[in-house]
């Protein structure tokens, strides 16, 4: 019987499918690092991309910032005019007052009858005293205060006879009066907002 020896052939055939396989393994090596490469090529432009937007960014929070600040420094001079106008406005006011009150005193004083002898004024309170010839005189003013514009709550604090060169007998009186709240908007030369 012939016997044919197969061995070589077997062993070369192991050595092609060894090579086969230890190429396949190195070409799978050389795909996988040129793929990690593409994808690190890849993640730096990406990186760089948003590194430029985050500069773009920065440079556009930059300029709001300084129009952000002259807006907050315009609001705080704009407070500071506002309360400038405040007081303009209640310095206008408290000027005209008493001028005002002193013409409203001169009207409401019954004429050659009474006078008053002192005339002080706070921020919602007159007190006002004077001389009268009688209680009839006093009541009179009191009853003109009342109904004045300007006065609210008049009280008679105190009234006492009083003698003048010892012949004349008047009456000493003091009153309180409490002002009214003037209406800003209907003042003439205000106008209404």
């Amino acid at each position: 019987m012939i016997r044919i020896n197969l061995l070589p052939f077997r062993a070369a055939r192991r050595k092609e499918n060894i090579r086969r396989q230890v190429s396949v393994f190195v070409l799978m090596i050389v795909l996988f690092v040129l793929g990690l490469a593409y994808y690190t090529i890849h993640l730096d432009k990406k990186k760089d991309l948003i590194r430029s937007e985050i500069n773009g960014v920065k440079s556009q929070i930059a300029l709001y910032k300084e129009k952000a600040d002259k807006v907050t420094r315009i609001k705080k001079n704009l407070a500071v005019l506002e309360r400038k106008l405040a007081i303009v406005k209640s310095l206008e006011l408290k000027r005209r007052e008493p001028v005002e009150l002193l013409d409203t005193m001169t009207s409401l004083v019954i004429p050659k009858r009474m006078w008053l002898t002192s005339l002080k004024t706070g921020e919602s309170m007159v007190a006002l005293n004077g001389i009268a010839f009688d209680n009839k005189t006093v009541a009179d003013f009191m009853t003109r205060l009342e109904a004045s514009p300007l006065f609210i709550n008049v009280d008679l604090k105190n009234l006492k006879r009083k003698t003048i060169d010892k012949t004349i007998q008047m009456k000493e009186f003091e009153l309180i009066c409490q002002k009214a709240i003037p209406n800003i908007l209907d003042k003439p030369g205000n106008v209404k907002k």
